[in-house]
């Protein structure tokens, strides 16, 4: 891929997220985000944590009928046996969440042809996941994986808090090669959370190999995990701009690529397809939320029409308590 950092435009979705570092620039990203995620999700947060991810408490619930897509480790084996029919327990959401994010700092995000780079739009979504759960005392917590190794940010509450995290995401070095350890980010992740249930945050482009599965799935055991893919229209396909040259961000490897290849850009967007497709199955599997975020596209809408499909299909199911 080719790293550049690209000058975001007037009409872009979210806010400008290339400002200076900084105190001042830290807290100007917070502003906008704030702003920009408020007015485009309001209306659709009613309630506190459950607006962001309808999230499973630590208490059981009522009992509603079984509808396709539902977790089938919530079953109610008890009333399936006596009804003949599949239900699943809903739970009490708890009056408190704790929050933990898992960063991925690949030098892969250090990437964008559209409105931003890779890794502005995972500072977003950090961004947006703090501000969408910052609510009642609710505790906000990051593990920062880099090749450099993995950092954690034990959870707190309150705004100062959730902006030092962004800072320290935005201020963190750019390296030249590398592969950070999303495995040993999840296990220091479940290390963090292991004393109560809450939301798990994983946010990543999920490129590289699938290392991360079981530590994906143990996690998914014990919390509402959220997937968070942040992708680039260049990685679904090429335009025909003669010869290319790209870098592999990890090795540093070069290579030019004739783009002039009818063939050429039809195989990469086949494999670019199949690579997506096993990504989403993969973290379905896990028992993972997958939202996709877009370079190219406005994220914090499409994270507004994630969230109402979220309460359309736990409205559908019989609602969940709040």
């Amino acid at each position: 891929m080719v790293r550049r950092r690209a000058e975001p435009t007037p009409d872009s979705g979210g806010a400008d997220l290339l400002g200076p570092a900084g105190d001042s620039g830290a807290r100007e990203i917070l502003r906008r985000l704030e702003l920009d995620v408020t007015i485009k999700l309001d209306g659709l947060l009613h309630g506190d944590h459950l607006g962001l991810v309808p999230g499973h408490g630590s208490e059981p619930g009522e009992t509603r009928r079984y509808m396709p897509g539902d977790d089938v480790r919530r079953m109610d084996w008890n009333v399936t046996a006596r009804t003949q029919v599949p239900y699943v327990r809903e739970a009490i959401a708890d009056h408190e969440l704790e929050t933990h994010v898992l960063v991925d700092l690949s030098p892969r995000l250090d990437f964008g042809t559209a409105n931003y780079e890779k890794r502005d739009l995972a500072l977003a979504a950090v961004a947006a996941v703090g501000l969408l759960t910052a609510k009642l005392g609710n505790r906000f917590g990051a593990v920062l994986a880099s090749p450099d190794g993995v950092v954690t940010v034990p959870a707190k509450n309150g705004r100062p808090h959730l902006l030092s995290v962004l800072r320290r995401i935005q201020d963190h070095p750019r390296l030249d090669g590398g592969v950070p350890d999303l495995d040993a980010g999840l296990a220091q992740m479940g290390a963090l959370s292991a004393t109560r249930r809450g939301l798990a945050v994983v946010v990543s482009d999920f490129l590289g190999g699938y290392d991360w599965l079981p530590g994906l799935r143990r996690l998914a055991l014990r919390h509402e995990v959220f997937a968070v893919q942040i992708v680039d229209p260049r990685e679904r396909e090429l335009p025909d701009v003669g010869v290319l040259t790209v870098v592999d961000p990890v090795t540093g490897e070069f290579r030019d690529v004739s783009t002039r290849s009818k063939k050429l850009r039809e195989r990469y967007v086949a494999a670019a397809t199949e690579q997506q497709e096993r990504i989403t199955a993969t973290l379905r599997s896990a028992g993972a939320d997958h939202l996709v975020l877009d370079t190219g596209r406005d994220w914090v809408l499409d994270m507004a029409k994630h969230v109402a499909n979220r309460r359309h299909r736990a409205q559908m199911g019989g609602g969940l308590r709040r």
